[in-house]
């Protein structure tokens, strides 16, 4: 098969499209022939260098996608050769063939196209964990979604609107706002002009953020105490802002607020196949009856990956960039 290898760490051109060899399912992995992929910032750590695979996943990038069952492994039941499946990976997505744990696998939801679907497991088992399962964000409570109009905002909006909660966004441009916007966003913050914690005390007269869902860390982390509300609740999901900040403890005591930092890459097999799970009951009725669908910018085909890490780079992208298997 081919796939996308980093011969050298480096910019988009350290993407190589190369043969290599097929893997081979093993005791309760499915192997997955491969539609399409999805690109997330964590594939954009790993070409540069710094962000290594999990111990026994596979060298190649991807953490998510989709396609059609190919072959079982031993010990696997509940999935048959030829269904069209959508899977959460340690790694590999990037590649014409994949061996997916069977408790990562997850059906393409009704009224979705296949390719379509490898925008999805990442980011609703990153939102579903974080949001609901953490952070237990309630109907009437407000979410704070930094990078609104990314993959994980996206859903991240659509999601707490689902269960009836009110959602505010931030972004860089009038265009990704009023996408926000489109998807159900409440209170919109242009984070280039306005300040997040005047605007977020502002729509919520005063009271601030139940839950924050933040990619940025370092950079954010005191402005988003002070934006918090009384028991409120950061998920800090990424590092775009650093990796080192201060953190005001008295601030955050007054608040009585809870900060916690997930990454659902190195989690365990049984608490994927946990949030797995949660996401199927509790999501995928939602895509399949049209209330919530993935947001995707564009399709690249995957041999011309370097593309698709050049549009992340440079944020010009909506929702998500997908690579589809020549």
């Amino acid at each position: 098969m081919y796939a996308i290898t980093i011969p050298e760490p480096g910019g988009p051109e350290a993407l190589v499209w190369s043969e290599v060899p097929d893997p081979v399912p093993g005791d309760g992995e499915v192997l997955v022939e491969v539609a399409a992929g999805a690109v997330n910032r964590a594939d954009i750590l790993q070409r540069e260098g710094n962000y290594a695979p999990p111990a026994g996943a596979p060298a190649y990038p991807g953490l998510e996608c989709s396609g059609r069952v190919a072959a079982l492994g031993p010990g696997v039941s509940g999935w048959a050769v030829g269904d069209q499946v959508c899977a959460l990976l340690a790694g590999g997505g990037y590649a014409e063939k994949v061996a997916v744990p069977a408790g990562q696998l997850l059906p393409v939801p009704e009224g979705l196209e296949l390719r379509q679907a490898a925008a999805l497991p990442e980011v609703t088992c990153t939102v579903w964990s974080n949001v609901f399962m953490i952070a237990h964000l309630r109907p009437g409570e407000t979410l704070l979604v930094h990078g609104g109009s990314s993959g994980i905002g996206t859903m991240a909006i659509q999601l707490a609107k689902a269960v009836g909660a009110k959602v505010a966004v931030t972004a860089g441009t009038k265009e990704k706002l009023e996408r926000c916007a489109e998807l159900g966003a409440d209170v919109l913050i242009n984070y280039r002009e306005q300040d997040f914690v005047e605007e977020i005390r502002e729509a919520t007269a005063g009271q601030g953020a139940d839950v924050i869902l933040d990619n940025m860390g370092a950079r954010y982390l005191d402005r988003n105490v002070q934006a918090l509300a009384v028991n409120g609740r950061l998920a800090i999901i990424g590092m775009q802002g650093g990796v080192k900040g201060e953190l005001n403890i008295n601030a955050l005591l007054r608040k009585q607020a809870a900060i916690t930092a997930t990454s659902l890459r190195a989690r365990p097999l049984a608490e994927k196949a946990a949030i797995v799970v949660a996401v199927r009951e509790h999501v995928w009725p939602l895509i399949s009856s049209g209330h919530v669908r993935p947001v995707v910018d564009r399709e690249i085909p995957m041999d011309r990956a370097a593309e698709a890490h050049r549009v992340l780079e440079e944020s010009g992208h909506i929702g998500k960039v997908l690579l589809v298997v020549p």
